[in-house]
């Protein structure tokens, strides 16, 4: 599989009731391929993972991969603290027909860098498709060090790794310590992405390209064609979005976004509320200053 461009950190449609969303579900999975993004990126952070049950990740799966319909892949995360939990639930979404996974380090446990080596060795020794590891120490408290993601790297069913760490020197020593591999090294955090490729990373997970899929490709793009102007400002413009991120608990600016771009992405989950107020209205001035306000 050859992991590389733009892949959208997918949102997770729901209805005002909590449930998920199936029309909204379709409507953004066929938004983003006619954009032209390489991949789709299901069931991660911003998807809400977290808060789905079983049922509900294996049934927003199931909906994204029957409408995509092979025209572009579908990385889908499986990530949990038990390995064999990450493994019964990896199998059940090969067996959907994802085409990769992506699997977030435990949370809440620590494990030192050789449980979590096994960890990811024995996951992806139980599965038949690519695994992309998911790094968020933010979100984790704990981070894989660029020594354990070389030795990932050597397994035949890890192929790359996406960092969401935002640090670029984390970037970089994973470029630098797998650069004798077929191993992709993806930016997870959308600031870092034209910085990313420079470095020879090969693409990005981005939660802006939910919105801006746009841009985001623009900046891949710009960089293939050697373009530096355009991959540039395509890189800038992102931030103006990006800055709302911070005005609420994740993803509930970014839904809200995705609602006012004319898909009906829905509340996030509670505990987590959608934005109101003063929150909603820079929300909108932010995409007024886009033209892409519909409401």
């Amino acid at each position: 599989m050859n992991l590389t461009g733009i892949w959208p950190a997918m949102v997770t449609p729901f209805t005002e009731n909590q449930r998920i969303n199936e029309d909204a579900i379709q409507k953004l999975t066929n938004y983003l391929i006619e954009a032209g993004v390489h991949g789709l990126f299901a069931l991660g952070t911003n998807g809400e993972f977290h808060m789905l049950d079983r049922d509900e990740k294996l049934a927003v799966a199931k909906e994204i991969i029957r409408t995509a319909n092979g025209r572009v892949p579908v990385m889908v995360g499986t990530g949990g603290n038990s390995t064999k939990e990450v493994i019964e639930l990896s199998r059940d979404m090969e067996a959907l027909g994802a085409d990769a996974l992506s699997i977030i380090t435990p949370y809440f446990v620590a494990p030192d860098q050789t449980d979590l080596a096994v960890h990811y060795e024995t996951i992806a020794s139980a599965v038949t498709i690519p695994v992309m590891l998911y790094n968020i120490p933010s979100k984790t408290g704990m981070s894989i060090e660029a020594e354990t993601v070389a030795r990932l790297a050597k397994h035949p069913n890890i192929l790359g790794i996406k960092d969401s760490s935002g640090n670029f020197d984390n970037i970089q020593a994973y470029i630098e310590a797998t650069k004798n591999e077929e191993f992709a090294v993806f930016a997870g955090t959308d600031s870092l992405i034209l910085q990313t490729l420079r470095a020879g990373g090969q693409g990005a997970v981005a939660a802006t390209a939910n919105v801006l899929p746009d841009k985001v490709l623009a900046i891949y793009e710009g960089f293939q064609n050697n373009d530096e102007q355009q991959a540039e400002e395509a890189q800038s413009s992102l931030q103006p979005l990006r800055e709302t991120f911070v005005l609420g608990a994740i993803p509930s600016s970014l839904k809200k976004a995705v609602e006012l771009a004319g898909i009906p992405a829905g509340p996030p989950r509670l505990p987590v509320t959608e934005a109101k107020g003063e929150v909603l209205q820079k929300i909108e001035n932010m995409m007024q200053g886009y033209n892409l306000h519909t409401r």
